[in-house]
C-alpha cells in the first residue's frame, strides 16, 4: 500500500505546483541539459507532472505510468514557472510502451515519447547517453537523481530543478516492497541520510558516471528510502528498435 500511495504521489497535479527532491540541493541552472519537464493532460482539467530526459533530438524517456493521450515536454528549463529564453516546449506526437509493461507490478515502467519536432540542441538542451545492454549498475555505486519533486511530505514547493546524490543498494533493501525484481529494477537510497525522490519526480533519470541507468518508478508512502527505479539496460535493444523505426 505504501508503494501505491507513493506512486500516486509521484504524479503531481500541476495546480498543486512542482515540488522537490528530498535531501538534495538546487541544480546549477542548465547544468543538466537532458532534463525534461513532462505534462500529461488528463480528464477534467487534471494535469500530471513528471520528469523525463532527452535521449535523441526527437525522443524523451520517462516512466510508463506518466503516459497519456495528450502530452507536452519542456526542455531547457530550470525554473518551470518562468518563460526562460532557453526553454523549448514541444508536443508529443505519440508514446511507445514496451510490450511487457506490467501496470500492477510496475515492472518495465518505461516509455518513449516521440516529439512532434526535433529539439534544437543547445548548451541548455542536450541528450544523455544510455548504458549498454550488458551494463548492470551494481550496489554501492553512487549516482545522481534530479527533478522538480518535493523536499518532504509537507514542504513548500520549489519551481527550480533540484538534484540529490543516492547510492544503489542491494536487492535485500527492497524486500519491503511487494514487487521488486533486480534484473528489471534498481533499489536506490542513501544509507547515511534521508535522501530520496518524491512527488513530481516520476520519470526522471538516475545518472551514474554520466550515464542514465534508471528511471524513477515508485517507492514508500512516507518518502523514506529506498525507492525503486526502472533499470534501463535490459530495454536498450527495444529502445534502439523504436528509435530506428523498426
Amino acid at each position: 500500500m505504501q508503494a501505491l500511495l507513493f506512486l500516486m504521489a509521484l504524479l503531481l497535479p500541476s495546480r498543486a505546483g512542482a515540488e522537490e527532491i528530498i535531501g538534495g540541493v538546487e541544480s546549477e541552472p542548465h547544468s543538466r541539459p537532458y532534463m525534461a519537464y513532462v505534462n500529461t493532460f488528463r480528464r477534467k482539467g487534471y494535469v500530471a507532472i513528471c520528469g523525463g530526459f532527452l535521449i535523441t533530438p526527437q525522443f524523451v524517456m520517462t516512466a510508463a505510468h506518466c503516459s497519456g493521450r495528450r502530452m507536452t515536454v519542456t526542455l531547457g528549463a530550470h525554473n518551470v514557472r518562468k518563460r526562460e529564453c532557453t526553454q523549448q516546449k514541444i508536443k508529443v506526437e505519440k508514446y511507445i510502451l514496451p510490450p511487457n509493461y506490467n501496470v500492477s507490478s510496475k515492472f518495465n515502467d518505461i516509455v518513449l515519447l516521440k516529439l512532434k519536432k526535433q529539439a534544437n540542441l543547445t548548451s541548455a538542451v542536450d541528450v544523455v547517453p544510455l548504458p549498454a545492454p550488458s551494463d548492470f549498475a551494481k550496489p554501492g555505486t553512487m549516482c545522481w537523481a534530479a527533478g522538480w519533486g518535493r523536499t518532504g511530505l509537507k514542504k513548500s514547493i520549489s519551481r527550480t530543478l533540484r538534484e540529490v546524490e543516492l547510492r544503489i543498494m542491494g536487492k535485500k533493501a527492497c524486500k519491503i516492497f511487494k514487487h521488486y525484481k533486480d534484473s528489471l529494477q534498481i533499489c536506490v537510497g542513501s544509507s547515511t541520510k534521508v535522501a530520496s525522490v518524491y512527488m513530481g519526480d516520476s520519470g526522471g533519470p538516475l545518472l551514474c558516471a554520466g550515464v542514465a541507468h534508471g528511471i524513477v518508478s515508485s517507492g514508500r508512502g512516507n518518502a523514506k528510502p529506498p525507492a525503486i527505479f526502472t533499470r534501463i539496460s535490459p530495454h536498450v535493444p527495444w529502445i534502439n528498435r523504436v528509435i530506428e523505426g523498426k
